[in-house]
């Protein structure tokens, strides 16, 4: 595995996962969010978003997060290895996602002058993450098919099962005499089904 793509709800862990495969992997981590927000939440244009994704996937192996789909999977999913959808919660995405524009701590996958905050516009994005699983995700698994329906798709929920599937891998020389990371401790709300 070169080239990883993760998907899944606001909240649903898309970043940390990329972060941590990343390091175990010795793989760069594209995080669409950053490529495609401009300071203030403002839009790029269109080809301008295609081309900077276009460059950060131009290399040989890399994680990619984000969903983006009618926007970049065409320029994805013909080099991509696996698939990764994060099968988290409505409840446990709504939460993390209140909980972080609450702390407002800078995030690293989030573009420069990308702030959360609670306005009219997160109101709007909580109604997004609420019914992303019925209003959203059919439309992403659409695209998907028609597009790369070959490539391997792999079904993570919750803390337990996202250790796993990282143990799993084979860790790079330089990951190897590095102490193990810590475990996550799994919430109440990840082994809602």
């Amino acid at each position: 595995m070169q080239r990883i793509v993760i998907l899944g709800n606001a909240g649903s862990g898309k970043s940390t996962l990329a972060r941590a495969l990343g390091k175990r992997l010795s793989l760069p981590v594209v995080h669409l969010d950053t490529l495609f927000w401009e300071p203030g939440w403002v839009e790029p244009d269109a080809d301008q978003f295609r081309a900077r994704v276009r460059e950060a996937i131009a290399a040989d192996a890399w994680i990619c997060e984000g969903n983006y789909a009618r926007r970049t999977f065409d320029l994805r999913l013909p080099r991509t290895d696996l698939i990764i959808w994060l099968d988290t919660s409505r409840l446990t995405c709504f939460t993390r996602v209140i909980m972080r524009s609450v702390m407002n701590r800078p995030r690293p996958d989030l573009a420069a002058g990308c702030t959360e905050k609670l306005d009219r516009a997160f109101l709007t994005f909580l109604d997004f993450v609420w019914n992303f699983d019925r209003g959203y995700r059919p439309g992403i698994d659409a695209v998907r098919l028609a597009i790369g329906p070959q490539i391997p798709v792999v079904h993570l929920r919750g803390a337990g099962q996202i250790d796993a599937f990282i143990d799993s891998l084979p860790a790079t020389p330089e990951n190897l005499a590095a102490p193990s990371r810590p475990r996550r401790r799994a919430t109440s709300h990840e082994g809602i089904k």
